[in-house]
């Protein structure tokens, strides 16, 4: 059997373990999203630069004002609808780095809350007779701090959930916007 002090410094061992597992996880998937992020914008700029150069050689070799104003009406729809492309792949990729992000947080918080329930339990069997009113008291804060994490973690869902609903009608609407004004300029 081991001695209260000596439970609490495995506890607390454990704990710093465990929030540098948290921290080394949360820091791995915020640099995959990074990383993700910088792959599509760079790739995104190459291919721009790409269409840029074609596209101005194409309206330097008009003839006229006529089919250059043709030729610059011509290059509205594709760059509209590449334009959404990038924003719903920006989008995913914030939206998977937040999921993973969450999971990650969620599991190692969760293992955490298992180890300290598991520690106060065991302290409140070998606590001193006299006691019992405090073992309550630390257990009922704990409770509620987990009841608290929960309703944020809800929270959080939530707010992830409407910005990515606003996000897609945002989109939604672009697209249809955008879909409405290309036939009327052909």
């Amino acid at each position: 059997m081991f001695s209260i002090p000596e439970q609490f410094s495995n506890a607390t061992k454990a704990n710093f373990e465990a929030q540098f597992a948290i921290f080394s996880t949360l820091t791995n998937k915020a640099f995959e999203g990074v990383e993700k992020f910088v792959d599509l914008n760079l790739t995104a700029a190459k291919a721009s630069l790409e269409e840029t150069s074609a596209t101005t050689k194409q309206l330097l070799a008009a003839k006229d004002p006529q089919e250059f104003f043709s030729l610059a009406t011509a290059q509205a729809q594709p760059s509209a609808e590449k334009t959404i492309a990038y924003g719903r792949h920006l989008a995913t990729i914030a939206s998977s780095t937040g999921a993973e992000f969450s999971k990650a947080a969620e599991t190692q918080i969760a293992e955490t809350n298992r180890k300290v329930i598991s520690l106060v339990e065991e302290v409140s069997k070998n606590a001193p007779a006299g006691t019992e009113n405090a073992v309550a008291l630390f257990k009922s804060a704990i409770g509620n701090a987990n009841a608290g994490y929960e309703q944020f973690t809800k929270t959080a869902k939530q707010a992830v959930e409407s910005m990515e609903s606003n996000l897609n009608a945002a989109v939604g609407q672009f697209t249809a916007a955008a879909a409405k004004a290309a036939p009327a300029k052909k």
